[in-house]
């Protein structure tokens, strides 16, 4: 362990980044364990805003790592031996092994050498740190017992002051939030970990806060939804009257929290349910007419209750078209329409997987179904195939009592498209396997045969494909 966090060390401070370094004065020196690190430095420790800031530099070229610059988003990334670290610069947030953490001060470029903060250091790679402010000397300790009564902060003062950082895993057995959607007034939050939400209105104005502790954002989340640097985001809601917006942030790294904001029009009542084992959904469900009512929510009102899935999303692109178009958004743009259908139907409430580019487990598809108790799921997809000339329609039952549901939705998913009629077809998959009521997964055509492909990204189909899966929800639901 002690040559393995040296050898990671010694990478942070010697990452290539292009071009040339220029060479600063001073007496800047960096020991380990008393041994001076032999390469010099080419720009000065330095204190930025109380945090002191080490560089990155080239020392050693048979080190093993694996080590990459992105000069367009700025972004090292370092994986050796199965931990993998990215740092961005002038973001706070950085990420280690998919866990998002925050950093003291952001990394920052001096003469294209990249400095972080040695807080981060000493948490990441089990090292104390300690920085003398006189001889401008940085001292790195690997300890064999950790020292618990280090102090942790990094003070600057004029004499020659020490800062020691214990070797402390922040994001140990944090919990993972990794996408949030918001239909149906209702805004689910997916994530991974045992955190138990904690829910409160708030007046002047109204909304209502959701707070997940020890919780942070994975790096999925960033790919689905909108992340600043310092991990702030919201997500825009039209065609709801009770709720103008939801805000999100990392709220606090001490201890860590989420921390989710439905900003409301008015006062709202709501109710919450959390769903899962280690994979969770959290759904704030304000159409609740109290916080302990349940008459009023799906399944106990006396409509029927239809869970619509678009398969895919964020990072999980699904199959890619010929063209290079992503399954992930055809079967977002058609389940999108036909919920929209699906609310004018006063018979019918609908709920959806995913209403945006979020990336939901398939385990998390199935759960929200079942934990409401929803009476059909129907998912969405887009096929593939190894021949180009592979094309038309096809519709999958997994469970006997699914099979009279998925004849009736291929008869109208045949009519909409055109295609060939490929038939209702038995298949084992995840999200029609584990719901406990009737479910079907669509294969609409394929987006590896061009004349489908062109296809199924147009306007005219998509509408036709969701007023079918409409008519064929209301024939099988007899209404």
């Amino acid at each position: 362990m002690k040559k393995f966090a040296f050898m990671l060390l010694l990478l942070l401070f010697v990452v290539v980044l292009p071009g040339q370094g220029h060479a600063a004065g001073g007496s800047n020196k960096i020991f380990l364990d008393g041994k001076e690190l032999t390469a010099g430095l080419d720009v000065p420790v330095e204190n930025v805003n109380n945090s002191i800031m080490v560089p990155l530099r080239m020392i050693a070229e048979n080190l093993g790592y694996q080590v990459n610059w992105d000069q367009k988003s700025k972004t090292v990334t370092i994986e050796q031996q199965g931990k993998t670290i990215k740092l961005i610069v002038d973001q706070t947030a950085a990420s280690v092994d998919d866990k998002t953490v925050v950093l003291t001060t952001a990394p920052l470029l001096r003469s294209d050498t990249t400095l972080v903060p040695i807080r981060f250091i000493g948490e990441q790679f089990g090292l104390k740190v300690n920085w003398d402010n006189t001889t401008k000397v940085v001292n790195l300790i690997t300890p064999e017992i950790p020292d618990s009564t280090s102090n942790t902060g990094e003070s600057s003062g004029d004499g020659g002051t020490s800062v020691a950082v214990p070797p402390v895993d922040t994001t140990a057995n944090l919990t993972m939030v990794n996408g949030i959607s918001f239909s149906e007034n209702r805004l689910t939050i997916a994530m991974d970990g045992n955190s138990q939400p904690v829910v409160s209105k708030v007046t002047g104005p109204d909304r209502i806060v959701i707070d997940l502790p020890n919780a942070t954002f994975s790096d999925v989340f960033g790919t689905g939804q909108v992340l600043s640097p310092d991990l702030n985001g919201s997500l825009a809601v039209t065609d709801y009257p009770d709720v103008s917006g939801v805000r999100y942030s990392l709220y606090s790294t001490n201890p860590y929290t989420v921390r989710f904001v439905i900003d409301l029009n008015y006062a709202k009542n709501y109710s919450v349910n959390v769903s899962g084992d280690v994979s969770k959904l959290v759904v704030v469900d304000l159409n609740a007419a109290s916080t302990n009512d349940p008459a009023t929510l799906p399944g106990n009102n006396g409509r029927k209750l239809v869970v619509l899935d678009a398969g895919h999303g964020a990072k999980d692109s699904g199959a890619v078209g010929v063209t290079g178009k992503y399954e992930k958004n055809f079967n977002l743009a058609v389940v999108l329409k036909a919920a929209a259908l699906l609310k004018q139907e006063n018979k019918v409430d609908v709920v959806l997987t995913r209403s945006d580019d979020t990336f939901l487990e398939l385990k998390e598809r199935a759960g929200m179904a079942n934990n409401l108790k929803a009476d059909l799921f129907i998912s969405v997809h887009a096929n593939s195939g190894s021949s180009s000339a592979a094309s038309g329609s096809e519709t999958y039952y997994q469970r006997a009592a699914s099979k009279a549901l998925a004849n009736v939705m291929h008869k109208y998913l045949v009519q909409a498209t055109g295609l060939s009629d490929r038939g209702v077809r038995y298949g084992n998959f995840h999200v029609i396997r584990e719901t406990t009521m009737p479910a079907v997964l669509l294969e609409v055509g394929y987006l590896s045969n061009k004349g489908d492909e062109a296809l199924l990204f147009s306007e005219d189909l998509q509408n036709k494909v969701a007023a079918g899966m409409v008519a064929g929800i209301k024939e099988y639901l007899k209404l």
